[in-house]
């Protein structure tokens, strides 16, 4: 008897929905961002109001052809649609909002609003990416990857703060790669097209979609591979039909093309990038200064490398010009190892990790990058970062660097107790995430490197990896608070590439690792 009653109390348990608790996550991370509406916001802002007002004013056919504000439209026709598709509620709460010229740097709290919304709703497609690749892990790791990417602190910054869609367009990216490691090729394809026709910049990963789609779908005999291909390519043709063909009937496309790629703004948008140029800039800015005192006569570059646009051209006094063929070859060079992997063995489980490594060379290489960029393999390499111990310390080091070189973004001196915060307790989440995760994990690689018996367990990330995380610490107290009481406000360009400088040494380290696990796997 007392058995049937003990059995009958236990209950058992009930099974989790991951759906459900994954909306709670993306429910305390909103509570966050509605706080911070009234917070810094860019030029970016009236860019992206603007472009609503294009859309919303203007006929398709002239969409690229406006010059009424200096922020023309620049992304592919899809994210113009989506501009117009948020213009139709713009125009119900403010009409003001979506008027060409009455709407010009307008400011009211109905567009602070309605924008700031706008960008939190939009966040529901990377909640569904993420949903979407989490779905059949375990609940520890699934909860791992929710709080690295719903609560990335990159995203706030980028997305919330200084204001910008990237969450929507990573969601995008994340259904594409979900579909490829179920082995749903042409889904994933065919997201990934869309994804092209929403931002161009995604483009960089390209090469490895096609390697990995001809290779792991199409490369079944002659017939069977040709038709295949010929579907795949029928698909994307499709996608990029409906994207720009109004603009091919109005014999629009050269005039699109011209604004997607403003090639002569330079080799680099700002100067805090963290990527291979910032060395470059340096080594340029060491030589002039060395052959000036030594008599030769060096012509300073009157264009600013510490600006958010840069000039026309990009102003080397010594080194030659980088021009975007250069970039273009140098990042090819960099994904060839990866290529020449996703072709001998086009596994599924292995593709968010070459995409990632894809985003990274563009990161490095490219042509005037965006130190926003850096979410573009940072958000990926969330998903793998639970994957091994040498995953988690390789994504913790990465995700701090790369969230403190967003710091220049948030300039005013109100804001920069958020991102300090922001970037704090995004660390001690990672720290106590991976812990959990890894408690049990036994590090031989570490006991080997130091010669002990005794094999330690846990998250740990080395004495190298402190070093480098004290060191962004100094660079930053330095930099904020030692400058301006030793200096005062000359040089005030030192701090921001000293920063700038420490953070492309931890990108590039993360190019390197990446790399080697590419050529071991």
């Amino acid at each position: 008897m007392e058995a049937q009653t003990t059995s009958k109390l236990k209950k058992p348990p009930k099974p989790s929905k991951p759906m459900t608790e994954l909306w709670w996550f993306f429910a305390a991370a909103a509570c966050v961002k509605l706080l911070l509406i009234p917070a810094y916001k860019s030029t970016d802002f009236e860019v992206h109001r603007h472009w609503l007002a294009i859309t919303h004013s203007l006929p398709l056919s002239q969409w690229y052809f406006d010059e009424t504000s200096p922020w023309t439209l620049d992304y592919p026709p899809f994210f113009g649609y989506f501009e117009r598709f948020l213009s139709i509620f713009a125009n119900l709460i403010d009409p003001q909002i979506v008027h060409l010229q009455k709407g010009l740097n307008y400011s009211s709290n109905t567009v602070l609003y309605f924008q700031r919304i706008s960008v939190l709703f939009s966040d529901l497609c990377l909640l569904y990416g993420v949903y979407r690749l989490t779905r059949k892990l375990d609940s520890t790791r699934q909860k791992l990857i929710w709080v690295l990417v719903v609560w990335s602190p990159m995203l706030v910054i980028v997305d919330h703060l200084h204001f910008q869609y990237n969450g929507f367009l990573l969601g995008i990216l994340l259904i594409s790669l979900s579909y490829l490691e179920e082995g749903r090729d042409l889904m994933g394809g065919l997201v990934f097209a869309v994804l092209l026709c929403f931002k161009h910049l995604f483009a960089v990963a390209a090469p490895v979609y096609f390697v990995y789609l001809l290779r792991h779908y199409c490369w079944k005999g002659f017939v069977r591979g040709f038709w295949r291909l010929f579907i795949l390519g029928a698909i994307v043709v499709a996608v990029f039909a409906v994207a720009y063909g109004p603009f091919v009937y109005h014999g629009q496309m050269q005039q699109v093309i011209h604004r997607m790629f403003p090639f002569g703004r330079g080799l680099c948008h700002a100067y805090w990038a963290p990527n291979f140029w910032v060395f470059y800039i340096i080594l340029d800015k060491v030589l002039a200064f060395l052959l000036g005192r030594l008599g030769f006569n060096i012509q300073a570059p009157a264009a600013s490398f510490t600006g958010g646009i840069v000039g026309d051209l990009s102003p080397f006094a010594v080194l030659p010009q980088i021009t975007p063929v250069t970039t273009f070859i140098l990042v090819l060079l960099a994904l060839s190892p990866c290529l020449i992997k996703a072709w001998r063995h086009p596994r599924p489980v292995r593709i968010t990790r070459w995409v990632a490594y894809a985003y990274t060379c563009g990161f490095l290489f490219g042509w005037h990058v965006h130190e926003k960029a850096a979410l573009h393999f940072v958000i990926p390499l969330a998903i793998v970062a639970v994957q091994s111990l040498d995953d988690a310390r390789h994504y913790f080091l990465l995700s701090t660097v790369s969230c403190y070189s967003l710091f220049p973004l948030l300039f005013e001196a109100q804001e920069y107790p958020i991102k300090v915060l922001l970037l704090l307790l995004h660390s001690m989440l990672m720290w106590l995430g991976f812990s959990a995760q890894f408690a049990k994990h036994i590090s031989l690689e570490l006991a080997k490197s130091e010669k002990k018996k005794d094999k330690e367990e846990g998250f740990v990330i080395g004495w190298v990896g402190w070093s480098y995380l004290v060191g962004i610490l100094l660079v930053e107290i330095s930099g904020q608070f030692l400058h301006p009481i030793i200096l005062g406000d000359k040089l005030p360009f030192i701090p921001l590439m000293l920063s700038s400088t420490y953070c492309a040494l931890g990108t590039m380290y993360s190019f390197i690792w990446q790399l080697k696990w590419i050529l071991d796997s």
